[in-house]
């Protein structure tokens, strides 16, 4: 059986997963099915589907979804006969059952340096804990999360002003060029499979909307570096006068005054707003009030008030 004939079985949710998805389809790998999460229910109570059943239906790719793969899976999936599981942010743990499936195993795509930041949300947090790199790991599944043999690695500098949304779309793409350069090595014989330093190992977990609190006693980096990586998604937010404010952009300033941290030091539409942390001044650049939209904190001033003294929590 030639590479190309090779039975690809697909396992993805997000938009993270199209580039890999597409990649598959590009380089003429015979995609045999996609298996996502369930369609969630949005907006006025409509379902959504995730973002790679919409791309397998417009590929002619058949669609699979379970709500527990474990229990509901197995034999549709022993039925397609893949000769390799190939997953990417598909958001379920999958059980040693399906991994024995595919002769050729299961391969991952994850988005950090492996064994630093397994779990769900990789990408955020190395911006969160203020990495100055990253990159992908492409490895073979086991059991345990995020713990399996690796097969390669590609490393990306973090930008200084960088967002996890922006981050995230750099690493979806080098992702599906690991992932095509990988498998050619696994099909081929030529791929090595390193195992992970477990004591080096380091976890992030689900990111939850209450996540994205602002804590203004850290420092200047810290509290940047958290604006940034939770950035767009669940957002940075703090309270003003009891409501809602989302931080969307920052910039660090060494200015120093006393005041509690959280305190407003300038609020003007001609100087911006600037609010007092640990070791300095964060000036808001972009930021969203309660109900409102995104924008500038100078055009947001130009029709809001920011009371110099108060305290954002």
């Amino acid at each position: 059986m030639s590479e190309m004939s090779k039975r690809v079985l697909f396992a993805g949710t997000p938009d993270f997963a199209l580039p890999s998805l597409q990649a598959l389809v590009d380089a003429g790998y015979n995609v045999v099915g996609v298996l996502t999460q369930p369609d969630k229910e949005g907006a006025r109570k409509k379902m959504t589907p995730p973002p790679t059943k919409v791309l397998a239906e417009k590929l002619g790719i058949p669609v699979l979804q379970f709500a527990k793969v474990r229990t509901e899976g197995v034999e549709a999936i022993r039925s397609l006969a893949p000769d390799v599981i190939v997953t990417a942010a598909y958001g379920q743990i999958i059980s040693q059952e399906i991994i024995d499936i595919p002769p050729y195993g299961v391969i991952n795509v994850h988005g950090s340096l492996l064994p630093k930041l397994r779990g769900a949300c990789p990408i955020q947090q190395a911006i969160i804990d203020g990495h100055e790199e990253t990159g992908i790991t492409i490895m073979r599944t086991a059991l345990k999360v995020d713990s399996g043999d690796m097969i390669l690695q590609h490393k990306t500098r973090i930008g200084e002003k960088e967002t996890a949304g922006e981050l995230f779309d750099r690493m979806s793409v080098m992702g599906a060029f690991a992932l095509i350069e990988a498998l050619k090595k696994v099909f081929d014989g030529t791929a090595v499979y390193q195992p992970q330093v477990h004591e080096d190992a380091t976890f992030c977990g689900m990111m939850k909307k209450e996540n994205g609190r602002i804590d203004w006693s850290k420092t200047v980096w810290e509290i940047d570096c958290h604006v940034r990586g939770m950035n767009p998604w669940p957002s940075a937010f703090t309270a003003y006068q009891g409501k809602t404010l989302k931080i969307w952009q920052v910039e660090k300033l060494n200015d120093l005054v006393e005041a509690p941290c959280g305190s407003i030091v300038r609020a003007s539409a001609k100087e911006g707003v600037a609010v007092q942390a640990k070791d300095g001044q964060l000036l808001v650049q972009q930021l969203q009030a309660e109900g409102g939209r995104r924008m500038s904190a100078k055009e947001y001033l130009a029709g809001h008030t920011l009371n110099v003294g108060e305290v954002l929590e």
